[in-house]
This record gives structure tokens, sequence and C-alpha cells, in this order.
């Protein structure tokens, strides 16, 4: 479900219809839950009247915020609660907030009593055009970003584009990373209406904005049915995502949001395709161009800890590692076009990696040390 104007009765009329017995955790995160919006949705939840006077029994928790707590420890919180709540295999969990709080609901749903319901209720750009869509579920390891999860599909997803006004700028032109990804490696047409309006996108219109998640979820629908677990063609979903998740871990989880380490990561991507000649200039020169005009970055800064070593280490566990061998998704071809390969060019690859943290503090103190 996607909209901006649902009426109280009418939102409680959708989630209620996804909920299979009488208890309800509402799960969200404590920068949410001062916004009103657990009471909000509390609220709508408990709405008898549009229900034929159906009571449920609703309970919340409270998550702390953020990457850095996308772990074991804050997921077994959920459990935790579902324990002392007694809460049996007839609950349904929902998951209010951004990725992290997705994934980790979504993980702790699929491992309780070995499967209860779930419901995603994103209230992030990125939340809403990426995590919340086709079921991928997990928490970060110290050694690897999203390495223990689960596939685990949620009953349904329900997007109300209004919470996007009190997303902080930062966070909402992090979400357009994903955005971007899909008319690069899919959408040649969609990449087309980004470039003419990027401006209004970054400018929160309700119009753009309502498009570009539609579009992004029929996306990432038509995707995921062809290849649920991933055993392919859904691995394209995860341009830039290689070296983008080496940042993140490589950085300290937090440092960087997730778009804004998938953006870099997708300058990379775009580099690498270009020096083997995949993709051509003008190509390279539209992608830089438009994740300068959603304001990401395309760069690593100066005080940047990452170097050549340190991007190797990390990507040699990434999850697309097959027998020992590094897979990565690049594009080729004219745009809306990419491949997921081991077959490429090692070379153009540490060339890449080596123009991008020529000039960081990780690279400069470890020519230091030698």
């Amino acid at each position: 479900y996607i909209g901006t104007d649902f009426s109280e009765n009418k939102a409680s009329e959708l989630l209620r219809s996804h909920i299979h017995g009488t208890k309800v955790l509402l799960v969200t995160s404590d920068r949410m839950a001062p916004m009103g919006y657990l009471e909000k949705y509390e609220a709508i939840l408990n709405n008898e009247a549009a229900n034929d006077g159906k009571k449920l029994q609703v309970e919340t928790l409270v998550l702390p915020d953020g990457e850095v707590n996308k772990d074991m420890e804050t997921m077994g919180k959920i459990i935790d609660k579902a324990l002392e709540l007694r809460l049996d295999r007839k609950c349904t969990f929902v998951a209010l907030g951004g990725g992290v709080i997705g994934d980790m609901v979504g993980f702790a749903s699929a491992i309780y009593q070995r499967g209860v319901n779930f419901i995603q209720i994103p209230t992030t750009v990125m939340a809403m055009v990426d995590s919340s869509v086709g079921g991928k579920t997990g928490v970060n390891h110290p050694l690897g970003k999203n390495m223990i999860g689960a596939f685990y599909q949620p009953e349904c997803v329900y997007i109300d584009t209004n919470t996007l006004n009190t997303l902080p700028d930062r966070e909402l032109c992090s979400g357009i990373a994903e955005i971007i990804k899909y008319g690069l490696i899919r959408d040649a047409e969609f990449f087309e209406w980004q470039e003419a309006n990027m401006d209004k996108l970054v400018a929160r219109n309700a119009d753009a904005f309502r498009y570009a998640v539609k579009r992004s979820c029929e996306n990432k629908a038509e995707v995921v049915k062809a290849d649920e677990r991933e055993g392919g063609v859904r691995a394209t979903l995860n341009l830039g995502h290689t070296f983008g998740h080496a940042i993140e871990n490589g950085c300290g989880y937090g440092t960087y949001l997730h778009g804004e380490a998938v953006a870099v990561g997708t300058a990379m991507a775009a580099d690498m395709s270009a020096r083997m000649e995949w993709i051509d200039n003008d190509l390279l020169k539209r992608t830089y161009d438009l994740l300068l005009k959603a304001k990401l970055p395309v760069d690593l800064p100066l005080d940047s800890p990452m170097n050549k070593e340190i991007f190797l280490d990390l990507m040699s566990v990434d999850k697309k590692v097959a027998n020992g061998q590094l897979r990565l998704i690049l594009l080729k071809g004219a745009l809306g076009n990419c491949v997921f390969t081991a077959d490429f060019d090692e070379e153009a690859m540490k060339a890449t990696i080596d123009e991008f943290v020529a000039e960081t503090a990780g690279t400069t103190n470890s020519q230091k040390v030698a």
C-alpha cells in the first residue's frame, strides 16, 4: 500500500486485515517514538470502530536507533519482549521505522518460534524503496554487514509518504541513492526521469516522491519475483553495495548512512566499468552528475581510514563471494544494463580502489608506517 492521505479508519482497516491473531508487538526506534508515530500507529492498530469491534492486544517496544545498534544484542531485545509477553505463534510483529528497525524486526519474526506474522511500516526513503520490499532481514556482525539473517517476507508493506516530511535532509538524500540504482541497472527511462526531476525529490515534492517510491517498488518487486533468494538477477540490486559495505564497515558503522556509502560504491562501480570500457564516459559522467544532484558523496574524504588493503580484505568476505571468488555488479552497455559477474579485470578494480583512496588518511598513514 502506497499513499499519502490514508484516513485513520482506512489505515486501521488495511493493517488489521493482515493481522491473524489478537496480539501485536509494535517495534520502533527511540528517534521515531518521541515524534508521535508510535502513539499514532498504536491508536490505528487499536481502532476497533473501523473493524467491527475486534479487540487487539497491542504491546510496544522502543529500540535504540542507528546502524551501530543493528546487532544481535539489540535484536535479542525483541525476542526477550515477546517471551516476557508470552506471545504465541499467532502474534504479529510490526516494524515502524527505517531500514535498521525493519531488518531487525523482520529477522526476529523469522526466528521467533520458527516464524511469526510480520508487517512493515517503513518511514524513510531507504526503507520505502528498498529494505522493506523483498524479504531480506538481518543484523550486522563486526566482521561484515548483514552477515546474520534470513529471507522472510512481510505479510504487507504499508507506505505513508507523509512520514518523509519529518525525515532529516541527510537521510532523505541517503535513500535516493537506492532510487538512482534502479535506473542504472534496469530502468533507463526512470533514470532519465530522475535527471529531470531530482531537484523536486531533494525539495520533497510529494507527487515526485509518490512516483519515485511506486516505480522503485515496482522495479524491486519484479526482480524479487524472478529471484527471491538472490541466486542470480536479484544480486544486481546490490550495485555499489560491495564497495559500499566495505566503506560502512571499514569506517565504523554509523559513520556513513547506508545510502551515502552505496553512493560512493556506485561511483566506484561506474568508474571500474568505464576503466574496462564496458560503459562510455558519457554514462560515467551522468552517473556522477545525478549522484551529486542528489547531494550524495562520490568520493572519500581526506580523513577516511580506508586504504586498498582494507577494501580488499572486507570485500573478500562479502556475501556475493562464491567458492572464494568475488563477484561484482557492474554496468555494461547502454544505460539500464548491468552484469553480475566474477569475470572482470582485477587490475581495473584495484586501479579504481587506488584512485578513491589515493589521498585518504588510511593510505597516507599506511605509507608512513611502511
